[in-house]
């Protein structure tokens, strides 16, 4: 379908959109070690998603840690708690010369892939959106997030050289998750949000750019996700021309969408901290329904969460976020 009508879709959907791969998974029969290395748990998991919960579209798992162990990182997997790198491969300009670039498949990129095929599969009419890591964030995965920011200033041509191996695999990684059904892919650029305007614009957003470019077309949407504090980097954010921008709740959503040109979809913001995870059933719903009606004039935005929504979250509070866009709906179809 061409990208316009899906977005369009979207929009006339009214339904929310959060990321909720974790919660689900631990409803699942299986330990996550197991659904994390299995591609049809993984399909599994998302199908669940889709017959609990009243979703717009499904995203699928954020694990940031997938690209970093295709390029050669350790990861340290928990029982309870998504994946994280253990420790940065990359120290010198040897170091970044010598790291090959990763072949699609490598690691658990087969197991995403092939997640995301068989996904579809069970799911022909679903609108499914691929996790990626941003350039950035990968790079610091990589290099180590304080050597990563000091080489900014003090390694600059080195940080460049890893980011353009990290754009190449990102692209070849897209293009392969988009060969496997996703409608779109979710880039996650968090660690972005610890730039200046003029570092993001060098370091990130150049970067995210091209790999839109090349991975795009008339049918294929294009996300950006920073949970952080992004107010001070939207005139560095917005030139990425994504289709979606997905924002956490370090920001007023409504001062995104006051920033941002109406024809991109803004996507978010309840807390998965705050509410989701430490919240009460009262607090998500009176945090849902607060902001629902706060950018109810805004007919582009949709309902997320602010990130990936934590794994031991309560489904209680799941339940009560998916009340709230009910009771609002309702609300509002009342009204007319």
């Amino acid at each position: 379908m061409n990208k316009k009508l899906l977005i369009q879709k979207l929009l006339e959907a009214k339904k929310a959109i959060p990321i909720l791969f974790f919660p689900m998974a631990a409803k699942m029969e299986y330990s996550l070690m197991d659904i994390l290395h299995d591609s049809h748990l993984q399909a599994m998991t998302m199908k669940r998603i889709i017959e609990e919960w009243e979703v717009g579209a499904l995203i699928s798992m954020m694990d940031l840690s997938i690209e970093a162990e295709a390029f050669g990182a350790h990861i340290r997997f928990h029982s309870r708690d998504v994946p994280d790198v253990v420790a940065p491969i990359v120290h010198t300009q040897e170091d970044v010369m010598a790291l090959p670039i990763p072949t699609i498949g490598r690691g658990r990129t087969r197991i995403v892939i092939e997640g995301i095929a068989q996904t579809i599969e069970m799911l022909p009419n679903q609108m499914l959106f691929a996790g990626v890591i941003g350039p950035f964030s990968l790079a610091t995965r990589l290099m180590g997030m304080m050597d990563t920011l000091m080489n900014c200033y003090d390694e600059p041509e080195m940080l460049h050289l890893l980011l353009s191996k990290i754009q190449t695999f990102i692209i070849e990684y897209i293009l392969a998750l988009k060969k496997a059904g996703a409608c779109g892919v979710f880039m996650a650029e968090p660690a972005a949000g610890l730039l200046s305007p003029q570092l993001c614009d060098e370091f990130s957003s150049n970067y995210v750019k091209e790999i839109k470019k090349r991975v795009s077309d008339t049918s294929f949407i294009f996300a950006y996700h920073n949970c952080g504090n992004i107010l001070p980097l939207l005139s560095s954010i917005k030139q990425v021309e994504a289709d979606i921008y997905h924002v956490g709740d370090a920001v007023d959503v409504e001062e995104v969408l006051k920033i941002i040109p109406k024809h991109h979809i803004i996507m978010g913001n309840i807390s998965p901290s705050k509410h989701f995870f430490k919240g009460s059933e009262e607090s998500v719903y009176e945090a849902t329904m607060a902001l629902l009606k706060q950018c109810q004039k805004y007919p582009n935005f949709i309902l997320s969460s602010g990130c990936d929504i934590p794994l031991s979250t309560p489904q209680e509070n799941i339940r009560a976020f998916f009340d709230a866009m009910h009771d609002f709906k309702s609300f509002i179809d009342n009204q007319k």
